[in-house]
């Protein structure tokens, strides 16, 4: 019965190799990346030769068919070294999770086999200008064409924009009926008159590139349509049910960092003495930092575990698990810094990298504000 809290053998051994990989080879280039607002290619060909890049994609595609569980751990483990890195992971999830719902296998092969591969890595574009929490007021076009859709409108806060090879694009197909007269396509980075705007200047997260995407009459085949027409909406809001589960991994992995800095340095410094972890302020600070993280990590493991069943309660538990995660990963990294004092303000320490890195986590895919109408309407709904 008490199996069920705690992690089995495959995937304490998922969380011990992408440690591994990530201590001795993503760790290190957190800082530069986050200097530079430079993409870490060093750590994303680490993750790619580990096969953690996009660790869940289906065997049948060539990947490594991880479960929900399994790739939350990944991206927990990638963002406790560095979160801009962990959005390689976590992204493809994002974009390939529209496809996996409801793309066909011809589609599938065609996109997925590369991203599995290595060979290319997937954005989604939801949000735009004037559309963010609102996503159903969006107004980038889809026309048809014969045997095309023509694709006009502008993307904005999208991960990964410019390094990814692929994006899930949502524009509106038939308008005048709302959210089901949207519909979701596969867009190349290739294609003619796609464009990206300058990388947006940010807080955190400087490794990961955030740009607007720019659709100018970009003619799609109608083959790279996800799912049937006017069925893209309800798409885009089952894959977030799923990926919101990988924020709160990400938010998790932060915390998680940061608590792990701060306990080594506190065992270190000395003040009036003693190491200052003698002292029982300290200590309290310590505890409450910790207590927090474990709870963030069982609702987040029990959220991934809903993903991988495709349960009635998703909607729920992975809005809660971001939300909550997020909140954490917020008051952690603030606290840690505070436990470093001085120097936690300073970039000598990745402290106040993991503090800025932490914020984006209460905003993306959802914000926390909105987490906490769905999960008041699920309630409402008696669903859970």
């Amino acid at each position: 019965m008490f199996d069920l809290y705690s992690l089995s053998e495959e995937h304490s051994a998922v969380r011990e190799a992408v440690r591994a990989v990530c201590d001795a080879k993503v760790a290190p280039n957190a800082a530069t990346a986050d200097e530079t607002s430079e993409f870490p290619q060093a750590s994303y060909e680490a993750l790619r030769a580990s096969d953690f890049h996009a660790p869940h994609i289906p065997t049948e595609y060539g990947g490594a068919g991880a479960d929900a569980l399994a790739t939350a751990i990944v991206i927990e483990e990638v963002a406790r070294a560095c979160a801009s890195s962990s959005l390689i992971p976590a992204v493809n999830k994002l974009g390939t999770m529209p496809l996996l719902l409801a793309g066909s296998d011809e589609l599938n092969k065609r996109y997925l086999s590369p991203v599995a591969s290595g060979d290319a890595m997937f954005s989604y574009c939801l949000s735009e200008p004037e559309a963010g929490s609102d996503a159903a007021s969006m107004t980038t076009r889809a026309v048809r064409e014969g045997d095309f859709w023509v694709l006009d409108g502008v993307k904005r806060w999208i991960t990964n924009a410019g390094v990814s090879d692929f994006y899930t694009v949502f524009a509106v197909t038939e308008p005048g009926t709302g959210a089901r007269g949207i519909s979701a396509f596969v867009v190349e980075k290739s294609d003619p008159g796609v464009s990206f705007g300058a990388p947006e200047r940010k807080l955190g997260i400087k490794g990961s590139p955030t740009r607007e995407v720019y659709l100018d009459s970009v003619r799609v085949p109608a083959d790279r349509m996800i799912g049937a027409p006017g069925t893209g909406f309800a798409t885009a809001m089952r894959t977030l049910d799923h990926t919101r589960v990988t924020i709160a991994a990400q938010a998790l992995g932060i915390a998680q960092g940061a608590l792990d800095a701060g306990l080594a340095y506190v065992k270190e410094r000395k003040q009036f003495g003693k190491p200052i972890a003698d002292f029982q302020g300290i200590q309290f600070m310590l505890a409450d930092m910790g207590m927090k993280i474990t709870a963030a990590r069982e609702l987040t493991y029990a959220a991934a575990a809903r993903s991988e069943r495709d349960a009635p309660d998703l909607t729920y538990y992975g809005a809660a698990a971001k939300c909550f995660a997020s909140d954490v990963a917020m008051e952690v990294t603030t606290n840690a810094v505070q436990l470093l004092g001085g120097y936690g303000y300073t970039k000598d320490f990745p402290l106040e990298r993991m503090m800025r890195d932490a914020k984006i986590t209460q905003i993306y895919e959802g914000t926390n504000q909105v987490q906490r109408i769905v999960m008041a309407r699920q309630l409402l709904k008696g669903v859970i």
